[in-house]
């Protein structure tokens, strides 16, 4: 395959991935935001652009930090290149470029996407000009209302509904590897940094830690990751801190963990057949192991925040590996 080829599938199945955990971090955000004193909204607000490293673009554009003003940036502003819209709308073009090696429904899922996308901004964008003629500023009932609710949900089914169509209709081939590399490294990526803004930067008074505002930020990020079920169904008890990290880092029956990810990389790279890609797989096949045979207790007495760096720096050095040894570009 062709590296250029490689890269756009690559990218495609990343961009999706990108906007799905998007629209996940907003929409708990919405319903964190509700909940605590206004240092704690401050600081819930704060998270999203913390995690996805937008801080300072988004301070360029926003004079004051609100809802309103976060989902604008985060969903549907066009110069983000994290946004919602953005990571639709490339990861159409990507499919498109590379039409002839992906199945026809794997194209048209996209392309209603994205058509179906623009139907929505205009919607959201319109009532958000409207009021803010009217009153000058969203209302937090407005922002959070219905509408973009129902826009949060409906860009985590076309994700799901586009990542069933790839897995159920493409070949067993180079590009079903460079679709799930790009999906399950992007996938990691967003678990550490979730799990590591709650704990570094979200960790609340020494007087708040195991009461009211500590659960909920700590359920509020299991839902992100569509974890609270399965939190309860295997350890059958209340929220700790440590067994949230457990099992978002080491618990492989977990989807979304830092370890199931590991795996499923490290797997389709062992299916790839590359002239210079050892670095990647060596590294590759580090983390894995390091996530499969490490230990919750010792990981929290030498640092979570400090394993969790870690694992990130690794995780974009892999990407940075990939994209040397087989997407031709550094």
């Amino acid at each position: 395959m062709l590296s250029r080829v490689a890269d756009r599938i690559f990218w495609m199945s990343r961009q999706m991935e990108r906007a799905e955990n998007m629209a996940r971090i907003l929409g708990v955000t919405s319903n964190l935001v509700l909940f605590g004193n206004h240092e704690a909204q401050g600081q819930n607000l704060l998270a999203p652009l913390t995690i996805t490293g937008t801080a300072e673009a988004f301070a360029a554009q926003h004079d004051k930090l609100t809802l309103p003003a976060l989902i604008d940036f985060l969903a549907f502003d066009q110069s983000n290149p994290s946004s919602i819209w953005s990571c639709l709308r490339d990861a159409r073009e990507n499919a498109h470029a590379v039409r002839w090696q992906i199945t026809s429904e794997m194209w048209e899922t996209l392309n209603a996407t994205w058509i179906e996308l623009r139907g929505f901004g205009r919607r959201t964008m319109t009532a958000r000009r409207r009021s803010d003629a009217a009153r000058g500023e969203l209302s937090l009932a407005d922002s959070v209302g219905a509408e973009a609710t129902r826009f949060f949900d409906w860009v985590k089914d076309r994700s799901h509904l586009f990542r069933g169509v790839t897995y159920g209709t493409i070949v067993r081939g180079e590009a079903f590897n460079f679709s799930r590399l790009g999906t399950h490294l992007e996938r990691a990526d967003n678990t550490a940094r979730i799990l590591d803004v709650k704990y570094h930067i979200l960790l609340p008074r020494v007087e708040d830690v195991g009461g009211a505002l500590d659960y909920y930020q700590w359920a509020a990020l299991l839902r992100s990751v569509s974890a609270f079920e399965t939190y309860r169904l295997i350890y059958r008890d209340q929220i700790f801190p440590i067994k949230v990290a457990e099992l978002l880092i080491l618990e492989q029956r977990m989807p979304r963990s830092l370890a199931a990810c590991a795996a499923q990389v490290n797997a389709s790279l062992e299916r790839i057949v590359g002239q210079n890609d050892a670095a990647a797989k060596r590294l590759s096949g580090e983390l894995f192991v390091r996530l499969t045979h490490a230990d919750i207790e010792e990981i929290f007495q030498s640092g979570l925040h400090e394993y969790l760096t870690d694992c990130l720096d690794d995780i974009n050095e892999l990407g940075s590996r990939m994209q040397r040894a087989y997407l031709g570009t550094v």
